[in-house]
């Protein structure tokens, strides 16, 4: 049996390195289109979630550092 890629409950979740790769993306808002919609359709919110607040945080203490 083939994979298809068009279906996505038949395709692996995104790895960590590409979910923080979002996460960094979306918090200067040049996410791509097809970034975006793997996110939505393969990833599980929550991963999102941690991943973005932790990336926040990061950015915060790095302005408050400087």
């Amino acid at each position: 049996m083939e994979l298809s890629m068009s279906d996505p409950q038949r395709q692996p979740p995104p790895s960590f390195l590409s979910v923080l790769t979002s996460a960094a993306a979306a918090l200067f808002g040049v996410q791509s289109s097809k970034n975006y919609n793997r996110d939505f359709t393969r990833g599980k919110p929550i991963h999102y979630i941690v991943v973005g607040l932790i990336v926040t945080v990061v950015f915060i203490l790095s302005v408050w550092a400087w």
